[in-house]
């Protein structure tokens, strides 16, 4: 199609009429823009329409999306992003002694001809939108700079003089200038980089010669950046006033909150601090309120357990109690669920702490301890206001434990997470806090145990026939499991997981009704390993037996499931 006009490649593909190309034939006379420029900007065609003509008119591949995550950064290592910006090229990967690369304009010849004398290579070209290039651009310049290049100008400052320049911005983090103080640029990009990276935390741990930059990525630490040690001060002085914490206070632990927005996305984050003997610690929790919320079985619930969940999460009356160590998930696998209920015939009211995602619909509040706002409070607070369900974040005290069990005794639906190994330890959890057994019994519904497990990267998982025997120590539950299973999968590492093997993370979950058999057991104060072995005998499925299930199916490993779930075994 080399000799054909874009005009007529679109016809010929019916993504415009003939009139509708003549019409934009008739604005090019009277504006120098090109022929498909036009017709987008009439939206007769997307922008994508039009690159995937261009890429027939030119004989040229083409790409809707770029995934700039799984470009090595080593590729551009001799480009300047001024440079691709401004021809709209970026190297993808290096083929059979080829260097791929994605072009925004088919006729940048020029730019090709200087790649082949850099890269002492043939150039392959495809055709990409110049919105997919350019946000690939900076996704790998990011990557390639990250903070080791901010550490290197930093190596050129007088940090002394730091100190008058730590003000507050409230600009977009990815508009922050250069000509800002090195330090502040420092942090920005680790900020801007996790993010990205949708890193869950950040940990700057300081040592005695140098200070450890890790993001927590799918539950696992990674190293980032090792930086030098002089440059903890100011670093940890920029967070601390971000956070709104005492600068000059630096013997105690500190908690704070730091508000600030990236790419246009409201991002909020829990700040802790602690001494240790080489300086302060620093770790961040990132809540990321833009994120999409899950539907129940998108979030790895079976078949079998997200059917008794929806139904009892429609109950009228009662406590639903989600437990788990931090970082488990729990707060997701709730907002899931008041999403799933949220009708307008229903008044549903949150406290938290903090408000973690906006839910439409749903009134949500905030603890605040420093004015005595407190769960407990909130609760209180909350039940004036004719709720139908009511979500607490935490069940830290007796009070609010007391509050809870009151207010599903009288009419409504409490849900609620709880700091437990499992899902019966955490009936004894509550008469730990001082929780009457008959009152346990007659407001806990259910309690839901989970954990989270990383995918298996389906890109490169190995598989492999696995072996009964192999799994003895784990218990004849397990074995029996895995008999007749032909395929397993073992991590593996490729490109696209970031050579870990894995990507992304789903949840196990252990599912304990309160029938009436538990129930009488409750009242009676029974031992948790007493109510885990008869709620066994009933049919529940522990947390390591669902992860089992999911390495069956395929979606993780073997060997990450016993990772997660070490401590579940229970021996009957």
């Amino acid at each position: 199609m080399l000799n054909k006009r874009i005009g007529e490649i679109l016809v010929d593909m019916q993504m415009v009429t003939p009139e509708a190309r003549d019409q934009a034939l008739s604005v090019q006379k009277e504006r120098p823009m090109r022929l498909g420029q036009i017709l987008v900007a009439q939206e007769r065609i997307s922008e994508s329409d039009l690159y995937q003509a261009l890429g027939l008119q030119f004989g040229l591949p083409f790409e809707e999306t770029i995934d700039g995550g799984t470009i090595d950064p080593s590729l551009v290592a001799d480009l300047t992003i001024t440079y691709a910006k401004q021809h709209g090229l970026l190297p993808l990967a290096r083929v059979d002694g080829q260097l791929r690369v994605a072009l925004s304009d088919p006729l940048a010849v020029a730019a090709l001809d200087d790649l082949r004398a850099i890269f002492r290579c043939e150039i392959d070209p495809v055709l990409a939108p110049p919105q997919a290039v350019m946000d690939a651009i900076n996704t790998v310049f990011d990557r390639r700079a990250g903070a080791e290049q901010v550490m290197d100008d930093i190596a050129d400052q007088h940090l002394d003089s730091l100190a008058h320049e730590l003000e507050e911005t409230t600009k977009d983090l990815l508009e922050a200038d250069d000509e800002e103080a090195p330090i502040i640029r420092l942090v920005n990009s680790v900020m801007g980089q996790a993010i990205k990276e949708k890193a869950s935390d950040i940990h700057i741990e300081p040592f005695e010669k140098h200070i450890d930059i890790r993001f927590r990525k799918d539950g696992i630490l990674h190293k980032i950046v090792e930086a030098p040690k002089r440059f903890h001060a100011s670093l940890s002085s920029r967070i601390k006033i971000m956070g709104d914490l005492n600068i000059a206070e630096k013997r105690i632990p500190q908690d704070g909150r730091i508000r600030i927005k990236i790419a246009g996305r409201d991002v909020d984050i829990r700040l802790s601090t602690i001494p240790t003997s080489h300086g302060e610690r620093l770790v961040m929790r990132i809540l990321d309120k833009s994120s999409v919320l899950l539907d129940l079985p998108e979030l790895g619930l079976l078949d079998r357990d997200f059917k008794r969940l929806d139904t009892l999460i429609r109950r009228p009356h009662g406590i639903l109690l989600v437990t788990g160590p931090t970082g488990s998930g729990k707060t997701t696998t709730l907002y899931a669920a008041l999403s799933r209920i949220n009708t307008p015939d229903k008044n549903i009211l949150t406290i938290e702490d903090p408000v973690e995602y906006q839910l439409e619909g749903i009134g949500q509040m905030q603890v605040n301890p420093k004015i005595n706002f407190t769960f407990a409070s909130g609760l209180r607070a909350t039940l004036r206001q004719d709720p139908d369900v009511v979500l607490v974040g935490e069940i830290r005290d007796l009070e609010t434990a007391d509050i809870a069990v009151q207010a599903s005794l009288t009419g409504h639906l409490v849900f609620s997470t709880v700091h437990t190994n499992d899902s019966a330890s955490t009936i004894t959890r509550l008469a730990d806090m001082g929780v009457e057994p008959f009152l346990i019994g007659s407001s806990v519904i259910a309690i839901l145990a989970q954990r989270l497990i990383r995918k298996i990267c389906r890109v490169c998982r190995k598989p492999y026939s696995p072996n009964p025997d192999d799994f003895a120590i784990y218990g004849p539950k397990i074995q029996q499991m895995l008999e007749g299973v032909e395929v397993l999968y073992h991590a593996n590492g490729c490109d696209e997981c970031g050579q870990t093997g894995y990507a992304g993370r789903l949840g196990i979950y252990e599912l304990l009704v309160v029938d009436e058999k538990i129930r009488q057991l409750v009242m009676k104060n029974a031992p948790a390993p007493t109510l885990k072995k008869v709620a066994i005998e009933a049919g529940l499925t522990t947390l390591r037996e669902d992860g089992v299930r999911k390495a069956i199916l395929g979606v993780s490993s073997m060997e990450e499931v016993m990772r997660v779930t070490q401590d579940d075994s229970v021996v009957i």
